[in-house]
């Protein structure tokens, strides 16, 4: 789906994903001092939002300006400030060793086009940041519910770890965590449970771009 796809998705309902974070990640940054974070593909703002509230200073990228004028009401209601900023994640370059912490949820791309999503991401991180990537987990096809349908979009948390050994500057990361995880969803015909793999990776404070 394009910019302009996504723009009616999102203006056709309220907040399409809910006003709470992803559940994966409170408990995966809850440790870590508040810094620099930048959510990549953020839509409708509600992890950059929460990552406010918590104090951390925000800026949140996407290409639907219909989700960032959502994510915008979404944090003047919460009474935080985050910096939204309309922009393709397959080419917007941020800026580099500026993020102690970088996100990026459920960016469903083919392997070249996450890899160079990645090595931005990894090349944006500060000395000792951390980057966390949710996804839905290939898995999902065969054992899940809901996500994309096709495997060219859908990696594994093995995958994820390798094709960030390849980026330049990836090879020295720390891997924190990199596991399959479920995930409980309401669906017409009931409870059922989505497949997602969550890979949180840690650059060492001497590198990886030293």
């Amino acid at each position: 789906m394009d910019a302009a796809a996504w723009d009616e998705r999102y203006a056709a309902s309220g907040l399409v994903w809910g006003a709470s974070p992803n559940r994966f990640l409170p408990p995966e940054v809850s440790e870590l001092q508040p810094g620099r974070a930048l959510d990549l593909a953020c839509g409708e703002g509600r992890n950059a939002v929460w990552l406010a509230s918590v104090g951390w200073d925000v800026t949140a990228v996407d290409f639907s300006r219909v989700a960032l004028e959502k994510g915008r009401s979404l944090a003047t209601e919460a009474g935080v400030q985050v910096d939204f900023v309309v922009g393709d994640v397959t080419g917007h370059v941020p800026a580099a060793d500026a993020y102690d912490l970088v996100v990026i949820f459920y960016l469903q791309l083919v392997r070249s086009e996450r890899l160079a999503v990645l090595e931005r991401a990894v090349r944006a991180l500060a000395p000792g940041g951390t980057l966390l990537v949710v996804a839905h987990d290939r898995a999902n096809l065969e054992r899940g519910h809901g996500g994309p349908q096709d495997p060219a979009v859908l990696p594994t948390a093995p995958m994820l770890v390798s094709e960030l050994r390849e980026v330049p500057a990836g090879a020295s990361l720390e891997v924190v965590r990199a596991s399959e995880r479920e995930r409980p969803v309401e669906t017409d015909a009931g409870p059922a449970v989505a497949i997602d793999c969550l890979v949180r990776v840690r650059r060492p404070m001497a590198g990886p771009s030293e």
